[in-house]
């Protein structure tokens, strides 16, 4: 690695590619948390998650629908899907094309509403978790399978509203001459309070400090126990009253000069850590990896990215392509194809924070499990 640190890396990037801006420093910071985002979720894709990602979607709290909460990714329960084929001479596919297109799918579609996204773009920008339509319980979603010289496969699929699993990104920048910014902690109690908020299955701590759990059933009857036993038994059922109004929680937390590490962790990590199911600190060498890869080192397969890295965030940009949301269509094929091939290296890019002994290995089986429950009985 190049640099001691991200923060050294963050003031390289203020010189080399914000110094128009009039805060480089917060620009930079900016795009560096951006990055995060888009490591988490190409993570995510490899893991064989793709069809369940939904993108800030707005989340009501357990037993308070009144309040929502917006979440970086969630993951959503898949209750039908099928694939169209279409032209690749076709340069824009919209939601208006492919609803054109859904006559021959095996599932009722007419129930949804139809949104102005676009899958595809006629500049080549794909759009990341691209819901096609909307309906009262479920959303109709369109990604890319695949694509010959001829045709791209489309898969269509259905996701209910309710996920089974968040993720959020947190990443805080620092001021010149502090050790951490004043805003950390009130970002720390923020995404503290969505992860306790969203799930059924609730965090007490009694009073020796032991933190259990409470899960209340449809007839208002209870579950609670150990926290970590009750979390495992929930997720290694098919009871339909624990698990229609669960979500596991997951926050991705970066930069060492603001949250300290896994073995030394500062008061923001610790609330943290208390209110998410699991947190996992994607490590200054991993982030430092993927920068100096694709961004400042890139060779020729890899310029692509470093184009549309800088199509982004340079002072004439037009549109952004390299977001979680918005990517560049032939960027996001080298992204993943890289994620594939180095993935052990990749998840070792990450430190698991809590549970405590606990390895990313048994995050991905849990979402894994969670994915293939038969949602169609229990929702």
């Amino acid at each position: 690695m190049s640099y001691e640190s991200v923060d050294k890396l963050q003031k390289a990037l203020e010189t080399e590619v914000f110094h128009y801006a009039k805060d480089s420093k917060k620009a930079a910071g900016r795009a560096l948390g951006t990055l995060v985002e888009i490591i988490t979720f190409y993570l995510l894709k490899t893991w064989e998650l793709n069809d369940n990602i939904s993108i800030e979607i707005r989340l009501p709290e357990y037993g308070n629908a009144d309040i929502t909460h917006n979440v970086e990714y969630s993951l959503h329960p898949i209750l039908n899907k099928d694939k169209i084929s279409i032209p690749k001479s076709i340069n824009t596919i919209s939601s208006s094309y492919l609803f054109k297109e859904l006559q021959n799918v095996d599932f009722d579609f007419s129930k949804f509403n139809k949104t102005s996204n676009q899958l595809l773009t006629k500049t080549n920008i794909l759009r990341n978790g691209c819901i096609i339509g909307n309906g009262i319980n479920s959303n109709l979603l369109a990604s890319f399978e695949d694509s010959t010289d001829d045709l791209h496969y489309i898969k269509i699929f259905e996701q209910h509203i309710k996920p089974f699993a968040i993720f959020e990104c947190k990443r805080v920048g620092v001021e010149e001459g502090m050790k951490k910014g004043p805003q950390a902690i009130e970002k720390a109690k923020q995404g503290a309070y969505v992860a306790r908020a969203v799930s059924s299955l609730q965090k007490v701590r009694n009073e020796k400090g032991e933190l259990r759990g409470i899960i209340y059933k449809s007839d208002n009857s209870f579950r609670t126990d150990n926290f970590s036993k009750l979390l495992n038994e929930v997720i290694n059922s098919n009871d339909r009253e624990l698990l229609r109004k669960f979500i596991l929680t997951v926050g991705v937390v970066s930069n060492h000069g603001n949250w300290f590490t896994s073995l030394n962790p500062n008061k923001e990590l610790k609330v943290l850590a208390q209110s998410y199911d699991w947190l996992i600190f994607l490590t200054d060498s991993g982030l430092s990896e993927f920068i100096e890869t694709f961004i400042q080192k890139p060779n020729k397969k890899n310029q692509i990215i470093r184009d549309a890295f800088s199509d982004s965030y340079s002072a004439d940009k037009k549109k952004n392509q390299f977001t979680k949301v918005q990517m560049n269509f032939h960027a996001d094929k080298i992204l993943l194809d890289f994620f594939q091939s180095n993935l052990k290296q990749i998840e070792n890019w990450f430190n698991i924070i809590s549970p405590d002994n606990s390895k990313i290995d048994i995050l991905k089986e849990q979402l894994i499990l969670l994915k293939n429950k038969p949602w169609n009985r229990i929702l």
